[in-house]
């Protein structure tokens, strides 16, 4: 993982989870793996660990048009996020 990653996930206590949450995270993540087809994407920074669990589970309900046009605009903010740390 890249600095960058760590940092977003540590603010939003993603590192170092309890076992249960860890392993309700992996199935969060096989399940929508395997529906989707992609990774689950989205931009912890402004999140906390129980919003994101619920952005997992309600957009697991998504169809894979929205779905994909929500991963497409994660990344956006995801890059406009790292943007606005590196130009200050």
């Amino acid at each position: 993982m890249t600095a960058h990653l760590t940092d977003e996930q540590r603010g939003a206590g993603l590192v170092n989870p309890r076992e249960a949450e860890r392993q309700r995270i992996a199935e969060l993540n096989r399940n929508y793996q395997t529906r989707f087809g992609l990774p689950f994407i989205i931009a912890v920074k402004n999140h906390d660990k129980a919003g994101i669990l619920a952005e997992f589970e309600r957009r697991s309900g998504n169809g894979p048009e929205t779905e994909l046009a929500t991963c497409l605009e994660q990344v956006h903010h995801i890059a406009r996020f790292r943007l606005d740390v590196l130009l200050g």
